[in-house]
């Protein structure tokens, strides 16, 4: 009889475990390909996990509630052969949840003693992270019950909470984690997701050597083309047509030019890597940012990534990402205009070695030169970053892939349909 271990997968770069929400399968009964095996939750975003074989579910080696590392084996499916016995697979399977139970609760005893317990309520489940942010606002079984949730089956996630919280005027901090004041000290808890941020960034500044360069481009006929075409867009599609796909498509035909771009360091080696599959940052409802990949990115015309822009910006911020939207991305764009800003350095996403940032885009006075000599004219003009590896990116490298990024973008045809 064949069997498939299924572990938990990663649902981005900086996360290394996830709670059980949910078994939708229970010992003994048949799963089909695709199919929902388990719900699980992150301190980003909740995740229905498909099946990724037809058979019958053979063992749970763990059960709804405990806290996972990524890469564990957390259930076992047969894909072969006659069903097991649901009633002894059960006792065997129990026996060893008891003994996983008893490692995981040494493991995380303080922080079950610290958390306040909160549980279904007419068929209702609180994830851990939900659970820990009612606790820290004080908030009750009671009123936790007349929350609307958003999730699966109405479920409650992050998001439902955290709005709910800042309807009641409490006092928070951007982070979603509860704030308290001494004398002349306000005092913010570091909630986990914020504690993730933290230790990705501390690790990803202590791992690359950053070198950040910086090229100012014109973009009037970018923005000529988008304020044509947006309406009908939005009409036709019913979507947004915004600027990201336009410098996601300058990326990737950047990176096709210059190939190590896409690279990673592994010991002494440089991996370089054949696919291009670009990460987007995208703001949650929380404030917090999440990165789905687009892959193969400069397989796609500028409708296609349109496409995908909205339709994985869309899952993020219902909170639908699948853990495959968020792996093995090689390069990653930033928009740091969204809030206004001029440029940014951005850290880079680790293992990949360079993160674009693009700032806003603003009005200015600028030099061109025609048939009858140079003139002064208005026109768009906005910044990119890049940021990226010294260990193996010198300075022509990244300043000549920002400078072909910023001739993409500059040359772009502004009569071209879409």
């Amino acid at each position: 009889m064949a069997q498939l271990e299924i572990v938990m997968p990663k649902m981005g770069e900086s996360i290394t475990e996830a709670t059980i929400i949910q078994w939708s399968k229970q010992i003994g009964e048949h799963i089909a390909l695709e199919e929902t095996l388990l719900e699980i939750a992150t301190d980003k975003v909740d995740s229905e996990i498909p099946s990724p074989v037809e058979g019958i579910l053979l063992k749970v080696l763990f059960e709804e509630g405990a806290v996972v590392p990524v890469g564990e084996v957390i259930a076992i499916v047969t894909t072969e052969g006659e069903e097991s016995d649901p009633i002894e697979g059960g006792k065997e399977i129990k026996k060893g949840i008891d003994q996983m139970n008893i490692d995981s609760n040494q493991q995380h005893k303080d922080v079950v003693k610290k958390e306040q317990h909160i549980t279904r309520r007419e068929g209702r489940f609180y994830s851990p992270l939900v659970k820990k942010i009612a606790q820290e606002e004080g908030i009750g079984l009671d009123e936790l019950d007349q929350l609307k949730g958003s999730g699966t089956n109405g479920r409650v996630n992050r998001s439902d909470i955290e709005k709910y919280i800042q309807s009641r005027q409490s006092t928070i901090s951007i982070t979603g984690a509860k704030s308290r004041s001494t004398d002349n000290v306000e005092i913010i808890e570091m909630d986990r997701m914020r504690q993730l941020i933290a230790e990705h960034m501390v690790r990803s500044k202590q791992t690359s050597p950053h070198v950040t360069s910086f090229l100012e481009i014109d973009v009037t006929n970018i923005v000529e083309w988008r304020e044509q075409h947006k309406q009908a867009y939005e009409k036709k599609y019913r979507g947004k047509l915004t600027f990201t796909p336009i410098f996601l498509e300058a990326v990737a035909k950047a990176i096709v030019d210059f190939p190590l771009i896409n690279s990673s360091v592994d010991g002494k080696r440089i991996l370089v890597k054949k696919f291009i599959h670009i990460g987007m940052a995208t703001a949650l409802p929380s404030g917090n940012l999440i990165v789905p990949v687009i892959n193969n990115a400069n397989e796609y015309d500028l409708l296609g990534l349109v496409q995908q822009v909205n339709q994985l910006a869309d899952k993020a911020r219902n909170g639908k990402l699948k853990p495959e939207d968020t792996q093995d991305g090689t390069f990653t764009l930033t928009n740091v205009g969204t809030f206004g800003n001029t440029m940014g350095t951005p850290i880079i996403n680790q293992p990949q070695a360079a993160i674009l940032s693009t700032g806003a885009i603003n009005k200015k006075p600028a030099v061109l030169e025609t048939e009858y000599g140079d003139i002064v004219a208005i026109r768009q003009r906005m910044f990119l970053s890049l940021s990226y590896d010294h260990r193996i990116i010198d300075g022509k490298l990244g300043g000549s892939f920002l400078r072909r990024v910023g001739d993409y973008l500059e040359g772009f045809d502004k009569h071209q349909e879409i």
